[in-house]
């Protein structure tokens, strides 16, 4: 066992006038540091390459993480997915990234574009062994992973971008490596990796994809805990243990609403400076408290955190605001969803009284509510969640 994680951020453009996208991306953990990683390609486009891509993935990605070999899941998908009776291939390519440990990757591919490697902002040639598992020719990896390593995977709609549009030849695997090393050492997330590199993907096709593009990318990262208080404790008497358990743990501490943050200055013994600019006009200000690393306004700022984290579930387009803004949620949305990747959720469940005002838009279910689906995306972006209620 070691300090590594995987971040893991994945996306597609679907072929131009397609409402479904031919490609699939399955995610599967198998035990604590070990995860599962398929992106299959199904031919064509549209509802049956959807499907079969669905099956190749979900088939796989179950099969691996129950220990498996690699030869029974080539040989189910074999006997499972029919070939094209007109071109004579498989209905469906694929791409298998196996995380084991958290200290080795096992690179399995089938007729899909050749993982993309970065280590020490260079690409990186691994070895591979071709072998033929019921009359496919499989090609496998093993690397011993590393801080810091990015794992690219492609559907093929990614460097056939641009052909005939703005490129002769489309977006060659050089390029691809060339414009993903422009990033890599900025510490962006996988998913804004992902985000951009599909957005040059669009760029190049003129805004309407001649085929379904699909990036995952996988990025071996030091685990960053991160905790967050929101809402005083239901009895008063436990400010004082709700205090000291948040403030005892581990990486960065976020204060969230007025009643708490004045409960966290009391228990620091450190004064609350509150701020009067507003970098956004519908985000209350921050405020300083000495020995904490951020101290928002509540409901409202998490409210604003939770839209940005369903939107990162999506296209990520809300990135260009909270990726740079001063404002209490697009900060929370940086630590959040950049820096953590194991988040301690501190939830109180006093009532507060301003919220029972009947002509306001909040109530206490609201905010348990916001927590809970804040929690959810949190999960689904490959976050270890722990929420305490007091």
């Amino acid at each position: 066992m070691n300090d590594l994680c995987t971040d893991i951020g994945f996306n597609s453009l679907n072929k131009y006038g397609e409402e479904l996208c031919g490609d699939h991306v399955e995610v599967v953990e198998q035990g604590e540091n070990s995860m599962v990683i398929v992106l299959a390609d199904g031919l064509g486009s549209g509802v049956k390459a959807s499907i079969l891509s669905t099956l190749t993935s979900k088939i796989i990605s179950t099969m691996m993480a129950a220990d498996m070999s690699i030869e029974d899941c080539v040989s189910t998908i074999a006997l499972t997915l029919p070939v094209c009776s007109v071109r004579q291939v498989a209905y469906s390519t694929f791409t298998i990234i196996h995380i084991v440990d958290g200290t080795e990757a096992e690179i399995i591919q089938y007729d899909n574009p050749e993982v993309i490697m970065l280590r020490n902002g260079e690409s990186v040639d691994y070895p591979t062994e071709v072998v033929d598992i019921a009359g496919k020719k499989i090609s496998k990896s093993k690397v011993h992973i590393q801080e810091g390593d990015i794992f690219i995977a492609l559907s093929d709609g990614a460097p056939h971008a641009g052909i005939g549009v703005t490129l002769n030849l489309g977006w060659q695997r050089e390029n691809i490596i060339d414009y993903m090393k422009t990033f890599c050492h900025v510490g962006f997330t996988a998913k804004t990796l992902t985000t951009m590199l599909l957005q040059e993907c669009n760029k190049l096709y003129g805004g309407e994809p001649g085929d379904d593009t699909t990036v995952c990318t996988v990025k071996i990262r030091k685990r960053e805990p991160m905790n967050l208080v929101i809402g005083p404790p239901s009895n008063p008497n436990d400010c004082g243990k709700m205090m000291s358990l948040f403030f005892s743990k581990e990486g960065k501490h976020i204060v969230c609403g007025g009643t708490t943050s004045n409960i966290a200055a009391e228990f620091l013994d450190k004064p609350l400076r509150t701020k009067l600019e507003y970098h956004d006009k519908d985000i209350p200000p921050t405020a300083e408290i000495e020995g904490v690393d951020l101290v928002t306004e509540g409901v409202i700022t998490i409210n604003r955190v939770l839209t940005y984290a369903q939107d990162y579930l999506r296209n990520n387009e809300t990135y260009k605001q909270w990726s740079y803004k001063k404002d209490g949620a697009s900060l929370i949305a940086r630590l959040l969803f950049e820096e953590a990747t194991d988040i301690n959720f501190f939830v109180g469940m006093a009532v507060n009284p301003a919220h029972q005002n009947p002509n306001l838009p909040i109530n206490f279910s609201i905010k348990m509510r916001l927590v809970d689906q804040l929690a959810d995306c949190l999960r689904k972006m490959g976050k270890k969640i722990k929420v305490s209620y007091f």
